[in-house]
């Protein structure tokens, strides 16, 4: 595990040195918080008729969204399609390392380093100016950090997955498009779930998506009992564990018969 964590680690301390880009995401991202916020109050003064979140509520989700906006799996780790494309993942493969522990590593590095240069200052700004409220309880708070650890390595599963696809589809372009619809729309990160048509609730309920998004949001905000946490915990790290298991196994193949450019 020493391995492991030296790559974690070098690959974090890389992405930290990347903070002007930090600071322009941040501003980014307060500007699209404010955008959204602005169209969820004219969808709430426009109507009477009762919704499943209070506003306050929905204000605190999208916000939440933007501060672990680095953390969601949007694409694939970029300097592993580069060695794909150019044919320097062979030298991947010599590694006397376990290929999917190494390349889980780096994606656990890629989501969390980018995630905590905008997150905690995001956290302050929400918090002061914009009305993001704090959990109801401590333990809604703890249950809240349990799933976000939860969601950190259901994300890192997807990201790594999407990066084996790349020993078939090289380029990788329409999948990562693919990744950021059904992280948006499937996870809540856009329209939280409770909005969505009662006869869509079993099968987003279902999805794997759901754990990056909204069970860690509505565990934070108390809508998910801490009574509850147990179960929708469980939900998460079956289909963390399920990925896991079809992304080695998706390796496997994919390293049996990969061709490297050149012969």
């Amino acid at each position: 595990m020493k391995s492991y964590w030296a790559v974690v680690s070098a690959r974090f301390r890389v992405l930290l040195q990347y903070r002007a880009a930090a600071v322009a995401g941040l501003v980014t991202q307060v500007f699209f918080g404010l955008l959204f916020v602005m169209v969820y109050e004219a969808f709430y003064r426009s109507t009477t008729t009762p919704q499943p979140m209070a506003y306050r509520d929905v204000v605190t989700y999208l916000w939440l969204g933007q501060a672990l906006l680095g953390m969601f799996p949007w694409n694939e780790d970029r300097e592993i399609r580069a060695m794909i494309r150019s044919g320097v993942v062979a030298y991947e493969l010599v590694r006397p390392l376990d290929l999917y522990v190494f390349w889980f590593s780096r994606a656990l590095a890629l989501r969390t380093a980018p995630t905590l240069l905008r997150a905690i200052p995001m956290f302050i700004i929400a918090g002061i100016f914009f009305g993001l409220q704090p959990p109801p309880s401590w333990a809604s708070a703890g249950a809240w950090m349990a799933a976000t650890v939860v969601a950190l390595l259901l994300s890192c599963a997807f990201t790594t997955l999407a990066t084996i696809s790349l020993l078939w589809t090289v380029s990788g372009e329409g999948l990562s498009q693919l990744m950021v619809v059904a992280v948006c729309i499937l996870s809540g990160q856009f329209v939280p779930l409770p909005f969505f048509p009662d006869w869509a609730q079993p099968v987003l309920n279902l999805l794997p998506f759901r754990g990056l998004v909204d069970i860690p949001f509505r565990l934070y905000m108390g809508h998910i009992s801490p009574d509850q946490a147990i179960s929708v915990l469980t939900q998460q790290v079956a289909w963390t564990v399920a990925l896991i298991v079809l992304g080695r196994w998706i390796l496997s193949r994919g390293t049996r018969r990969l061709v490297v450019q050149g012969g």
